[in-house]
């Protein structure tokens, strides 16, 4: 009986008039049941019935998360971090990235000379000696390395390396992915299968071994240390499209039959317009949120690949870099967390970052959610 009654009011609802509808708001909003906010030129039914556009409820939902507020904020903060911290050293007159502190004492060496009047010692040589791993203190905020450099300093541009690399890797792993997943799945055929069995092949291949191989031959080549950490990673996302690709041709061959692409058919629109217009913007959230969630994976791979020698060399920093001088002397990993913890937990900072955002743009993008 209650569902009858319940029906009967809805119907009822269903037909009142435009004017009995906009009475019923104002006099809501009188009586401070209901604020309604209406502009010049508009009625209470034009401000009752106006929806949401797609990008507030994306933006609507991804705030709504606290994962996804957590890690844009650690994101912005290591950009910031990275990038504006070094141009606020520079005009302070703080060290720089490749600049040895010496502290003043000047190292001897001497030469026993024999005379016939006695033996004397002579000096051949005199240099400064640096103040290597130095505790933290006002001079430097956390210490100095071996080498005597600011640790502090080098954390700044060796994130400016990591992130840049990581977000060029991506940006050219997540193009490839979306021409070659493009016309696959568009095509179909020959083209298809020629394109996925190049990505099978792709995907079987070791990546590390490959990558220690072609370390091996850059520096057999005396490649510049600044310019192979970049050649490095554009050898990684030549191994590294073939996930991105497939998610494209999945999407792809789903999309393909759908009613606005046989009408696109129909109005004789060319074929990359209907790949590049109508089918890649329908699959973009998928591949924000691919994109987001690899960058993190990027991050990774640059710092094992400076953990291992093959990234930046030696004056120039980068997290990954900074870690390595761990495997170097073992005195280092126990008694100088300053010079290997730091830029450890920033690597870390930076992957949860990404992940949380890549999370929440996941469920913000997913029409199917709600919350």
């Amino acid at each position: 009986m209650k569902n009858t009654e319940n029906e009967l009011a809805l119907e009822s609802k269903a037909y009142l008039t435009a004017e009995e509808i906009e009475k019923k708001i104002s006099a809501e909003a009188e009586a401070g049941v209901a604020e309604v906010d209406i502009a010049d030129g508009e009625t209470p039914l034009d401000q009752n019935v106006r929806l949401m556009s797609p990008l507030r409820m994306v933006l609507r939902r991804f705030f709504h998360s606290k994962l996804s507020i957590i890690g844009l904020v650690l994101i912005a903060a290591l950009f910031i971090f990275s990038w504006f911290g070094p141009v606020i050293c520079n005009w302070a007159g703080y060290w720089e990235e490749t600049e040895t502190d010496y502290n003043g004492k000047i190292v001897y060496e001497y030469q026993k000379v024999e005379t016939e009047d006695g033996t004397f010692y002579q000096i051949i040589e005199s240099f400064q000696q640096s103040n290597s791993l130095a505790p933290p203190s006002g001079d430097h905020i956390l210490g100095t390395d071996k080498t005597g450099r600011d640790v502090f300093v080098r954390l700044m541009y060796g994130g400016r390396v990591s992130l840049t690399i990581s977000i060029i890797g991506v940006l050219v792993i997540t193009a490839i992915g979306i021409v070659m997943g493009g016309l696959a799945g568009y095509f179909g055929g020959w083209v298809d299968n020629l394109i996925m069995r190049i990505c099978d092949i792709l995907m079987c291949l070791p990546t590390l071994p490959l990558l220690l191989i072609l370390g091996t031959m850059l520096d057999q080549y005396g490649v510049n240390d600044e310019s192979r950490i970049y050649i490095l990673i554009a050898l990684l996302t030549l191994f590294s499209w073939s996930g991105t690709a497939r998610l494209v041709r999945g999407q792809i061959l789903f999309l393909r039959e759908q009613e606005y692409m046989v009408a696109a058919e129909a109005m004789g629109f060319s074929t990359a317009r209907k790949i590049f217009k109508h089918l890649i913007p329908n699959i973009l959230p998928q591949l924000i949120v691919g994109m987001t969630l690899s960058l993190g994976s990027m991050i990774l791979y640059e710092a094992s690949l400076s953990y291992m020698g093959l990234g930046v060399k030696q004056p120039f920093a980068s997290w990954g870099m900074m870690i390595n001088i761990v495997t170097e002397d073992l005195d280092v990993l126990k008694n100088y967390f300053n010079v290997w913890g730091p830029p450890g937990i920033l690597i870390v900072m930076a992957v949860l970052g990404f992940n949380f955002l890549g999370d929440g743009l996941r469920d913000a993008l997913d029409p199917k959610m709600r919350r």
